[in-house]
């Protein structure tokens, strides 16, 4: 019969509930949105999962381009019914899978590219590249290798920014957007204008005179001119093999999936591989691709998004504005291609509103949606330092491209508020002078300050100056002629005037602030008491714009240069530090130092080794060529050589995304010590000592008891045997004959059990049995009846408390046993079998613990952990590797980045892309893939790998500079 079950009851109600919620959702008009968490570290961070939606509205409608015949490309089939595509041929393409891209220098053909003609006032590369000759074979296409997609870990370790992955699988529905008709952002009317008389204007005048950047190269020998050649070919074929696996599975997403064969759209969906590879297309001369793309940006809607209510302002800066900008720069402004200006324009427009802010530090994720950007707003008060600090490359270059310096006005003022936190000494300073700490807070809003007295009616109408009119670091609180101190007291620049002489703040229009927006006025501060300072994640490229911003305003901005020098001198005095590493190398890694106190005094030191922090090689070499300082030059190239060193000493030839390293005490005297190291691996290594002592007086106590034990046991032993004795020495009582079997019988009757014995029988049957491992009082044994003392051993096990309970006292009687005990009663023999208590477990000696980690963790001499040990492609490493080789010309940085090259392709390489990898110290497909492809792997580090190899006129450094996605802008002449 059935039987109604309150599970099922809840099964059914759930189901009806459910089809109700979907028929209701099917049926309304409400814009649903999410909540998105934000982190503050710098745009590669690690992302965390979560699992969205095909596009059901997708602001990029641009159709997948036919895939012309390239011989460099591998043959890729596009996926069964999971990508709508355009009914075309299927893309014709030739495989490179034979070329062995794990050893040597295999030789490759190398394809003739398609040349624009050229005619007067013409532009193609940044500089005439040699003719490339040769022909094709075409190879078999690649045997498919099955591989398991994997889900990216969390990581700290401080998610990325940007960090709101959305899983984007083609199959699967969109359960994000339910409403029919798309939202799209609309320009809301600013809370607090810029007066036109106040926007800080570009500068002008003539470009000051820079050192030379490049170093003079040698002509090269025919051999080895072909031997570089061969390897920009195997360069660019496996940018062709990215582009090919995004172009047919991901095409106008964001990110490919290169396992899985799917596509991912953690920034908004507006197509970042596709804008971001813009520029490398173009360099590598592959510009038919190059114009599929440009197609495919100009159906682009920056107002919507399915994905996100919040826009990532600067990883859309970065990656979106910069590739857009940079596209335009690279392919020489033509006519036909300003449509990238435009939607740069068209982006920025967007972004401005994010300036709307009293202060008008930006907003960094920006709520989009015209029923949130109407309210006014604050910046972050928890603001990463690189997310604040690494907009005014692209802003500048905007303004330059248009003239309009409202986008220049923007960056210079976040530029301003750095500077005089730079160089200010009283309350939420920088710890360490000339770096700020990891996290900002840029709200301008102090609330345990007192609010200045203002008129109420001025208040009432919203005309207060919620920011700072400054001449010597004092406010003008607009209107009322009230001061009000910016800061305790007044830090001039090196110029001899205020941080903020040139700044106005945004003043409020006629619209009344709501109830509690307004506070005391203030600058940059730390978010925290104490802070943490490095040049790694959060940090890295706001550092990396001061000397680059200086380039590109042609010298004419000198506090970029100031601030440069202030940044690597404190950088050189607490931050770099030498590694005792195996063979003594000459290299240098940044460390991460927390203050304690807010000084620098008290400082604790993370001797890290990070992937993000490589940059800072090019950095010093760049700024050592800019300001000519051949010191800086020096430190970059040990910086440079230290990620190199890195990378080599790892089994797969790939460094980790995060580890820690043994510091030498002197950077001059710096000697491997294999037993300093091993006591760094063993932070117990002292205890050890202490825990093995007392190993050995447990073992010592330990067998002393054995012996307590069985000497009892001997003991039990031969009472038993006296019991017999003497019970067989005794006479049977015999039975009576007329008894129960009836007169004259022969039998015997059996002897009863005496009543004691019966007794004592059924208590023993009551007594819970005894468990292992217990001592000999708690034996399954029949009580010997007999008395004797307490033996020793119990006190002894009791006082070392060796996991079992104590010895309690059997009381026995002899006299018992002597009347129950008989020959045929073989039940009550005594249980012989002996427990002895376990055996103390010897602890790991310090040499065993780290023979041990060191076999499991596989850690290389020098490191002490290797905390993250994914590489997801990222470009910092062959970043300095590049910059070192235009700079010295050394062909020796050449070889390091080609063994780089090869030893990233050999893990990372598959069927349709190159997947980021979960564990660096394991070879083959141990260390698995995460299916992820950042879009910087073609903006980035396959553009620093080719131009590795490329004519060092190719975006020469003394005619173009990189943004922090590597996007070239061209430098004022």
């Amino acid at each position: 019969m059935f039987r109604l079950r309150r599970y099922r009851v809840f099964l059914i109600c759930a189901f009806v509930i459910t089809v109700l919620l979907y028929h209701v959702s099917k049926n309304s008009q409400w814009d649903r949105t999410q909540e998105i968490w934000h982190t503050s570290t710098r745009h590669r961070e690690t992302k965390v999962e979560t699992k969205p939606a095909e596009k059901p509205q997708a602001p990029v409608v641009a159709k997948p381009p036919v895939v012309k015949e390239d011989p460099a490309v591998v043959e890729v089939k596009p996926p069964a019914p999971k990508v709508q595509v355009e009914e075309k041929p299927t893309p014709e393409v030739v495989d490179d899978h034979d070329h062995d891209h794990g050893h040597g220098d295999t030789p490759v053909k190398i394809p003739s590219l398609k040349e624009e003609s050229k005619g007067k006032g013409s532009y193609d590369l940044p500089t005439k590249p040699p003719p490339l000759k040769g022909t094709h074979e075409k190879e078999q296409p690649p045997k498919d290798k099955s591989t398991t997609p994997a889900t990216i870990p969390d990581r700290l370790l401080g998610s990325g920014i940007g960090s709101h992955n959305y899983d984007n699988t083609p199959s699967e529905p969109d359960l994000e957007t339910t409403s029919t008709t798309a939202v799209h952002w609309t320009k809301p009317s600013e809370w607090f204008p810029i007066p036109p008389e106040s926007i800080i204007p570009l500068p002008t005048g003539k470009p000051k005179p820079i050192p030379t950047i490049q170093a003079k190269f040698e002509p090269e020998t025919p051999q080895a001119r072909e031997k570089r050649e061969l390897r920009l070919a195997k360069v660019k074929a496996e940018a062709q093999r990215a582009w090919q696996g995004y172009k047919i599975y991901a095409w106008t997403h964001d990110e490919l999936r290169p396992v899985s064969k799917a596509y991912h759209d953690p920034f908004c969906g507006w197509a970042a591989t596709l804008v971001d590879s813009l520029d490398t297309l173009w360099i590598m001369g592959l510009k038919s691709e190059f114009e599929d793309a440009l197609k495919a940006v100009a159906e682009i809607d920056f107002t919507t998004t399915p994905y996100r209510t919040d826009i990532p302002v600067f990883e859309t800066i970065i990656r979106y504005l910069g590739g857009l900008i940079a596209a335009y720069d690279i392919s020489g402004m033509k006519k036909e291609y300003k449509v990238l200006l435009d939607k740069a324009e068209e982006l920025a427009e967007i972004l401005m509103s994010v300036f709307d802010t009293p202060n008008r530090l930006p907003i960094l994720y920006y709520q989009w949606h015209p029923a949130y950007n109407i309210a006014p707003k604050r910046a972050a008060q928890n603001a990463g330092v690189a997310e604040l600090g690494s907009m005014s490359m692209e802003f500048t270059r905007l303004a330059q491209l248009t003239g309009e310096n409202k986008y220049y006005d923007a960056v210079a003022r976040i530029t301003d508020a750095f500077e005089e936190l730079q160089n200010w000494k009283g309350r939420g300073r920088s710890a360490i002078e000339g770096i700020f700490p990891e996290h900002l807070d840029a709200s301008g809003c102090n609330r345990s300050a007192p609010w200045p007295p203002v008129d109420q009616q001025e208040r009432e109408d919203g005309r207060v100056d919620l920011g700072v009119v400054g001449v010597d670091g004092l406010g003008v609180v607009g209107g009322t002629g009230v001061k009000v101190q910016r800061r305790e007291e007044v830090v001039r620049g090196d110029d001899g005037v205020g941080g903020r002489d040139q700044m106005t703040p945004g003043r409020p229009g006629k619209k009344k602030l709501p109830d509690g927006f307004e506070c005391a006025p203030q600058g940059l501060v730390s978010s925290n008491a104490w802070g943490s300072y490095g040049m790694g994640g959060s940090q890295d490229s706001a550092y990396e714009y001061f000397p680059k911003q200086y380039l590109l305003l042609g010298g004419l901005v000198p506090k970029y240069k100031t601030m440069h020098e202030k940044t690597v001198a404190a950088v050189k005095k607490h931050l770099l530090f030498r590694p005792m590493a195996k063979g003594d190398p000459d290299i240098l890694f940044s460390a991460k130092a927390t203050s304690k106190d807010g000084t620098a005094d008290s400082l604790d030191y993370e001797w890290e080794i990070t992937h993000l922090t490589c940059f800072l090689g090019g950095m010093f070499g760049l700024g050592g060529k800019i300001f000519e300082s051949p010191e800086d030059v020096e430190i970059g190239k040990k910086l440079a050589e230290g990620c190199f060193w890195a990378y080599d000493v790892m089994p797969t030839g790939i460094m980790p995304e995060y580890a820690k390293i043994m510091p030498c005490k002197s950077a001059t005297d710096c000697k491997f010590n294999e037993t300093a190291w091993h006591e760094q691996l063993d932070y117990r290594a002292s205890y050890r000592a202490q825990e093995m002592e007392r190993y050995y007086e447990s073992k010592a106590a330990w067998k002393e008891q054995v012996e307590e034990i069985k000497k009892e046991q001997a003991l039990q032993k031969e009472r038993v045997e006296k019991a017999k004795e003497e019970a067989a020495r005794r006479p049977v009582a015999k039975s009576n004959a007329n008894s129960d079997t009836g007169a004259g019988s022969d039998q015997k009757t059996e002897p009863k059990q005496p009543v004691q014995q019966q007794q004592q029988q059924q208590q023993q049957e009551e007594k819970p049995q005894a468990r292992e491992g217990s001592f000999p009082s708690r034996f399954q044994r029949r009580q010997l009846n007999g008395t004797f003392n307490e033996p020793r051993g119990a006190d002894l096990q009791n006082s070392l408390d060796l996991n079992s309970a104590p010895v309690t006292n059997t009381n026995t009687n002899d006299d018992d046993w002597a009347t129950t005990y008989s020959d045929d009663d073989d039940s009550q023999i005594p249980l012989t079998e002996l427990t002895l208590p376990p055996e103390p477990i010897k602890p790991m000696t310090h040499e065993e613990y780290i023979a041990d980690r060191l076999k499991n963790e596989i850690i290389p001499p020098g490191f002490t952990s290797l905390s993250d040990k994914r590489y997801i492609l990222r470009p910092e490493a062959i970043e300095s590797v590049w910059y070192m080789y235009r700079i010295t010309g050394d062909p020796k940085w050449q070889e390091k980045g080609w063994k780089m090259f090869e030893s990233v392709i050999k893990h990372t390489q598959t069927e349709v892309g190159h997947s980021a990898i979960r564990d660096v110290t394991a070879k083959g497909d141990a260390g698995g893939m995460d299916d992820s492809m950042e879009s910087f792997w073609l903006a980035e580090t396959l553009k620093y790998f080719y131009l590795l190899f490329a004519e060092p006129e190719v975006v020469s450094l003394d005619e173009w500079v990189l943004n922090t996605e590597a996007h070239p802008f061209r430098r004022p002449t």
